[in-house]
């Protein structure tokens, strides 16, 4: 019999009664593409790509021998023609690939020309485009069935993948001294190529720990000094208050699950450090945290950093570059300031999220992306929708789970204790031996209304450790715009009460250069029109009546 006659009558047995399945006389098993996709996905994902070739290769190799040596009990094949397409015969009735009819051996000059190989099948559906050739059992299947059945040493090795975007698999089988310049890439066929491999993903592992073990014990080595905090979740967040706690607790379920978080608050109140919380609690913890302000770029360069852009996609991209969304692949991605994307690039964003894929500026194919999205805003993006200018589809689409961060106002129980975090940290990365706040300071931060939230609070603590004398934190170590008289009538004998009008006019004030002068920021804040807010500056002498509104 032919080698090309071969079917599935002269390998295949069933048993129905015990179930067993036996193929050239060997016991065989009937395992799914995508689980062996899966094995791949998680090969790579674990140890590296070069480990995972190798691994993979080997498995292959080891198959494709055993393969050779069932088929000598059966056929007695003297011609090498005959068992080389025996070697495609038999990979096509396992359902591996299929090779071309005409196709020659890979031991021919001009090789053997596979096509629908399960695993650049694979290897597109988890990973997308690849980079490099990607059938690895294939290379090692029919290098070890040629070694076996030709009594000599082979290695089949790829030019051409349909994962890389060729139009077809081309394998080419030559001998170690034949292979001449890609010797290089023998190394995976060998036992102590994977062992090298093994020791670079362990190196690499080892590393990564050692990072997460050095940032975990300056954590703690900041909060020891901040005993009298009681309630401290993880990086750094203070939850003493009521809403704190819920909003923490909040988050540490919608960790557990991977749907899309929008994040709401005020300006400089912790959306970022309540994302990176989220992270964290996550399956995607092992994952790459990513964080983009898309208020600060333009549409046309937002579009490139969020997506990434192919070489000569525009002046000065001198190449492929990923973007952002592929960064971050099997981790999580902070959209901040999501309310301020444009409406062209608000449908682009939809579309990744919906289809789960990017397509880089300049290119016509997509890819695929595994990440979770969580957005931050400091807008009210309902009103926004009801304005027509955020798209309802994609407001939806972000607001699967909604957490609010409360501003410093409004949690007042967190004040103190949050100060005494950021005094430690500030210390430690001063290398000051501050450690304590004086009553005087206490009582001013505890008044403070606090427009800048959090933010302005690090950022007084911070000044304060630069500027301190001693080993606490005075009064006149913090900001001016800190060191206002209380908004609260005193409740002593004999005090008068302030005007609400000068009360107003100090707190419009005082978030005004909190925001550097930005006009519609502040009156965003304070949720009034920018028309109002500029009467009251004008009436205050602020604006001469020629400055137009910011």
């Amino acid at each position: 019999m032919r080698a090309i006659d071969l079917d599935h009558t002269e390998f295949l047995q069933l048993e129905p009664q015990t179930g067993l399945i036996h193929f050239a006389g060997e016991r065989a098993l009937l395992i799914d593409a995508v689980a062996m996709g899966l094995l791949r996905k998680y090969l790579v994902e674990n140890f590296g790509e070069s480990a995972a070739r190798t691994v993979l290769t080997q498995f292959g190799f080891a198959q494709g021998w055993r393969m050779a040596e069932s088929m000598r009990t059966q056929f007695a094949w003297e011609d090498e023609t005959e068992w080389a397409k025996a070697g495609h015969r038999i990979p096509t009735l396992k359902g591996l690939c299929c090779f071309e009819p005409n196709s020659a051996g890979p031991l021919s000059k001009t090789g053997a020309v596979m096509s629908a190989s399960f695993e650049a099948e694979q290897h597109l559906l988890h990973f997308g485009r690849a980079k490099d050739v990607s059938c690895w059992m294939m290379s090692g299947l029919l290098s070890g069935y040629l070694s076996c059945s030709t009594k000599r040493e082979v290695f089949v090795l790829e030019d051409q993948c349909l994962a890389r975007g060729d139009a077809t698999c081309h394998l080419i089988g030559r001998t170690r001294e034949e292979w001449g310049e890609r010797s290089a890439e023998l190394r995976f066929f060998d036992t102590k190529g994977l062992s090298e491999a093994l020791e670079v993903s362990l190196a690499r592992v080892i590393d990564t720990l050692k990072a997460a073990e050095k940032k975990l014990a300056q954590h703690e080595r900041n909060l020891k000094v901040t005993a009298q905090v009681e309630e401290v979740a993880p990086l750094g967040l203070v939850a003493k208050s009521a809403s704190m706690r819920t909003l923490v607790d909040l988050a540490r379920r919608v960790a557990k699950v991977d749907a899309t978080v929008l994040l709401t608050g005020e300006s400089g109140s912790g959306k970022e450090r309540v994302a990176r919380l989220v992270h964290e609690q996550s399956t995607r913890s092992t994952g790459p945290f990513i964080a983009v302000n898309c208020g600060a770029i333009t549409e046309t360069l937002l579009e490139s950093e969020l997506f990434g852009h192919a070489r000569g996609a525009f002046t000065g991209a001198s190449s492929d570059r990923p973007g952002l969304f592929e960064a971050a692949n099997h981790g999580t991605l902070l959209l901040d300031e999501v309310g301020e994307v444009s409406p062209g690039m608000q449908v682009k964003l939809l579309r990744a999220l919906q289809e789960h894929e990017v397509r880089r500026v300049g290119e016509n194919k997509s890819r695929p992306v595994d990440v979770r999205i969580i957005a931050a805003t400091n807008r009210d993006l309902s009103a926004a929708v009801l304005a027509g200018t955020f798209r309802q589809d994609l407001y939806y689409r972000l607001k699967v789970v909604e957490l609010h961060v409360p501003a410093l106002r409004e949690r007042r129980e967190d004040v103190l204790p949050l100060a005494r975090v950021l005094l430690a940290a500030a210390s430690h990365r001063m290398q000051r031996n501050v450690t304590s706040l004086s009553p005087g300071t206490v009582d001013v931060l505890m008044s403070s209304l606090w427009p800048g939230n959090v933010r302005q609070l690090e950022n007084a603590i911070e000044r304060a450790v630069a500027l301190s004398r001693g080993d606490r934190i005075e009064v006149e170590d913090l900001p001016d715009d800190v060191i206002i008289p209380s908004a609260l009538p005193s409740s002593t004998v004999g005090s008068s009460v302030r005007h609400l009008e000068d009360i107003e006019r100090e707190y419009i004030l005082s978030a005004l250069a909190i925001n550097e002068g930005n006009q519609t920021r502040t009156a965003q804040q304070l949720h009034i029109g920018s028309a109002t807010l500029y009467r009251k500056l004008k009436r205050y002498g602020v604006l001469k009546s020629t400055e137009l509104p910011s």
